[in-house]
């Protein structure tokens, strides 16, 4: 009997004991020392005083760690990692099949001190191998990790668009976003950097509350979750749903009193897994501004280890699903959002408000403080949205910027600018003479390069203080009474004097308004930047705006712009705190000095936060004539043209033909038509090739055509990483255009896929543009480009290949220079290779002369025309296959 009782009383006790292990197992943490888990390759154990035990080194590339890991219940787990790193680095997880994770990790404080931080991992019941590695790069040593069960969560569901939603959880304090049912991102958190880090998980509470709102994006509901405890301070997490629009905003806030911040997190989330399906999946690399000819990125994915600025696209270039992060408010916050790829389907992304990098914003210091005595502090909004076509993601994305942040620059209504600038080859010997010798070329020798209003920008750029103000109010009058309209340059935010002197127009003295960091003058460029809200910065505005004025220029080109958006010691406005604070003050200030006299152009300049205080931008600076310059400003239109949504027009920089050859010159043409207007650079007051180049190309009716008129090309694909595209597209009027280019030093031929830029597979009549060709084409363009050169395209189901004329031009067939005295010469509107026969008549309609000349492509050889005597006369020009042009001339 006693025997019976021993082992039922032992059954018992084992029975208790195993539910009290699977209660552990469920319910308390687990803690895994990687020196246990399976080593790979260089993976080593070392010494590590402050850690737990031992921690695992030389991880990355090749070498790993695996850990196994055994829990009772499916579910999500907290994962706390303890790592070492004497610098930035990158862990990835696998758990099981599952798609990687990447873990950012931030330096420990050395090799051998330990920091943790927390991810949340799914995991199945059971026994699962958790594999660390880096492929790409060395990663942090690894010390242990805790594994804790997550409890059973409250969601709080809020629907937008056609099957979109948030799941909001309120008892984690995190978020998931899913587009069209499907989830895109998992257990994103909030943060806020301020008396300490406020992380949205770590509050108590969260309570849910909706109102209506309305702004210049459109109406709909703010749902905010307002969270408490745990902290001194609130905070709240508010997703923005708009009605009819398939994407959404979120915002952080702090609450309470003394919470401002300098740096804010909306949206960061180990686990953002786009569902892209297979194929060629990358993330944009989007730069600040376009100085020190930076470039944009097309990462692939699983490589991705970047801080992009304002925005970045994850996108699969193969079916163009994408997915656009990118704030929509530039005038507290500088913005980054950090990309890790975790592989090809999957990323580490965080919204990080409050965000600097020397090479890519040029800060020297950490971001200011926002809402400084306030009660509340709001990050950005953040657009989230998911689209079929990662291009359409990026324009809308523009689009939303360009509603909430709208113009506060005039309104600009007349035609499209194009013109002529002189640092493209003129540059410091710039003097009243040669400007006013390129004004001639432009009226007398090119007089079909115009706008659709018949006019020209002819801007004066650096060192047009070269001339008096009484030589700049004679070049703009001689360039008024030509048909033409003058331009200036100026640099309002930068001394490039660089020593201490009196501020022109003031009575302050320089030192009192350059920009200071960390105690000196701020340096960028080779100039010192000027605090934009200094009083000695703002009077020498009103001084150089109002001799511009004066002289009566209409145009102005503003430069080193990104000067003013520095972060700061201080300003002299002492309620900013923030560099875009300081620029919002800066720009409102030229623009209302400018009062609506003139077309303004930005060129070096942040690019998202300049768009309400400029008519026109540079997409790229310092760009000339080699195939390697429309290459580089190629790559920002590939991945920047939605720009065009924020400004009204867009440059790729002066397009200089010089001595280069033609195939580059039609690349770099084609390159600044595809980017949206052309500014020509040659020094056309001297002689050379590049006139001859000017009057053949700036003068081809079907290429100026679409170059005058109101056409958005797209790049056909995002695939290029750091360089450029080389087909873009855009449709107008039933036509197709189609811009290819070769950047390489060898012949190749594009085999373009029609449906690919949005045709069908019917038969289409094709011209190309710069040299008149026709064909017809069905499913694929095939285009055989030599070295170095472009091609335009224009496609139609019509049988009429001449481009639409539906612009208002000058007349493109005619004699230049006209009136001449010595030589003329004839442009046609087609190309002509081969003899002209010309026949002169005078008044009375006598034959006073004939002969036969060369044409090449539209424009002939000079006629030489000493021996005629003044007055007018008839010309008649035959080519073979050609009807008769008739042209008037006046001999003077």
């Amino acid at each position: 009997m006693q025997e019976k009782i021993t082992k039922e009383k032992f059954s018992v006790k084992a029975y208790l004991t195993v539910i009290v292990l699977l209660f552990a197992l469920c319910s308390s943490a687990q803690t895994y020392e990687f020196e246990n888990g399976t080593r790979t390759n260089s993976a080593n154990i070392q010494n590590c005083d402050a850690c737990s035990n031992k921690i695992v080194g030389n991880l990355g590339g090749d070498s790993s760690v695996s850990v196994n890991v055994s829990v009772a219940t499916t579910g999500w787990y907290k994962l706390q990692l303890f790592y070492c790193t004497g610098d930035p680095r990158t862990i990835r997880l696998t758990a099981g099949s599952a798609t990687a994770i990447s873990i950012p990790c931030d330096p420990s404080g050395g090799w051998s001190t330990a920091a943790s931080q927390n991810i949340s991992v799914y995991l199945n019941s059971g026994t699962t191998t958790l594999l660390w590695d880096n492929t790409n790069s060395w990663a942090p040593n690894l010390d242990k990790f805790v594994l804790t069960p997550m409890a059973a969560s409250t969601t709080q569901t809020v629907n937008f668009g056609t099957n979109n939603s948030v799941v909001y959880n309120l008892t984690n304090k995190t978020y998931n976003v899913k587009f069209n049912g499907a989830t895109v991102i998992t257990n994103a958190s909030a943060y806020a950097s301020s008396d300490q880090q406020y992380v949205s998980s770590n509050f108590a509470s969260a309570v849910y509350s909706t109102e209506s709102f309305t702004d210049n994006i459109g109406s709909g509901t703010k749902h905010i979750f307002t969270l408490s405890g745990n902290y001194t301070l609130g905070m709240q997490q508010i997703f923005y749903t708009y009605t009819n629009k398939n994407y959404l905003a979120v915002q952080v806030v702090l609450t309470g009193n003394g919470s401002n911040c300098y740096k804010m997190s909306p949206l960061t989330s180990n686990q953002v897994t786009p569902n892209f399906g297979t194929g060629d999946t990358r993330a944009v690399f989007v730069p600040y501004d376009n100085d020190a000819w930076v470039r944009y990125n097309a990462y692939p994915l699983n490589a991705a280890d970047f801080t992009a600025s304002e925005i970045t696209n994850i996108y699969n270039n193969t079916n163009r699903k994408g997915l656009v992060i990118g704030s929509l408010e530039h005038t507290k916050w500088k913005t980054g959002i950090t990309v890790n790829g975790g592989g090809t389907s999957s990323a580490y992304v965080s919204v990080i408000a409050g965000w600097t990098k020397k090479e890519v914003t040029r800060d020297t210091r950490g971001h200011g403080w926002v809402n400084v005595g306030q009660t509340s502090c709001p990050s950005p909004k953040v657009i989230i949205n998911a689209n079929d076509d990662w291009r359409t993601g990026f324009e809308e994305f523009a689009q939303a910027n360009a509603a909430l942040q709208p113009k506060y620059i005039f309104d600009w209504t007349a035609p499209k600018p194009m013109g002529w600038n002189s640092w493209g080859a003129m540059q410091t010997s710039i003097n009243l003479t040669k400007v006013n010798a390129v004004v001639d070329f432009f009226k007398n020798d090119c007089p079909a390069f115009k706008t659709e209003d018949n006019t020209l920008f002819i801007d004066l750029d650096s060192y047009w203080d070269n001339m008096s103000d009484a030589q700049l109010a004679q070049f703009v009058t001689y360039a008024k009474s030509k048909g033409f309209k003058a331009g200036i340059y100026w640099a309002p935010f930068v001394d490039w004097g660089k020593y201490n002197r009196q501020v022109e127009g003031s009575s302050y003295n320089y030192n009192q308004c350059w920009t200071t960091v960390n105690g000196a003058p701020f340096e960028l460029d080779g100039a010192y930047a000027m605090d934009p809200t200094s009083p000695g910065t703002k009077a020498r505005i009103h001084y150089f705006i109002n001799r511009f004025k004066a002289a009566g220029f209409e145009m102005v080109k503003v430069d080193f712009l990104t000067h003013a958006s520095i972060e700061a010691d201080s300003f002299v406005n002492y309620q900013l705190h923030t560099g875009m604070e300081a620029y919002q003050e800066g720009m409102k200030y030229l623009v209302d000095e400018i009062n609506g006299t003139m077309l303004v152009e930005a060129a070096i300049s942040p690019n998202i936060a300049t768009g309400p205080y400029v008519h026109m931008r540079r997409i790229a600076c310092d760009a000339y004539s080699s195939i390697g310059d429309s290459d580089y400003t190629l790559n920002s239109t590939t991945y920047g043209w939605w720009q065009n949504q924020i400004y009204d027009y867009l440059d790729a920089d002066h397009v200089v033909f010089g001595t280069v050859t033609a195939g580059e010159n039609r690349a770099r043409l084609l390159g600044s038509i595809v980017t949206g207007t052309i500014t020509s650079g040659d020094d056309f007051s001297v002689a050379g090739a590049w006139k001859a180049k000017a009057q053949s190309l700036l003068q081809n009716n079907d290429v100026m055509n679409v170059a005058r008129a109101d056409i958005q090309f797209r790049p056909a694909d995002g695939n290029t990483g750091y360089n450029a595209a080389n087909v873009f597209s855009a449709t107008k009027n039933g036509v197709t255009y189609v811009a290819v280019f070769n950047y390489s030093n060898a012949a190749v031929t594009n085999n373009v896929n029609l449906s690919r830029l949005g045709l069908g597979s019917g038969n289409y009549t094709v011209k190309e543009l710069y040299s008149g060709t026709t064909s017809t084409s069905q499913g694929t363009l095939s285009v055989q480009l030599p070295q170095a050169d472009a091609a335009l395209y224009a496609i139609s189901v019509a049988t009429n290949l001449s481009t639409p004329n539906y612009f208002k031009t000058a007349a493109t067939n005619y004699v230049f220079p006209n009136p001449a005295s010595s030589t003329f010469r004839i442009k046609f509107d087609h190309t002509i290779n081969g003899p002209v026969a010309l026949s002169m008549y005078d008044i009375a309609g006598k034959e006073v002369w004939k002969t036969t000349i060369i044409a090449e492509d539209m424009i002939t050889s000079e006629v030489p025309v000493n021996g005629l005597s003044k007055g007018v006369y008839m010309i008649k020009a035959s080519t073979e296959g050609n009807s008769v042009q008739n042209f008037k001339f006046v001999k003077n």
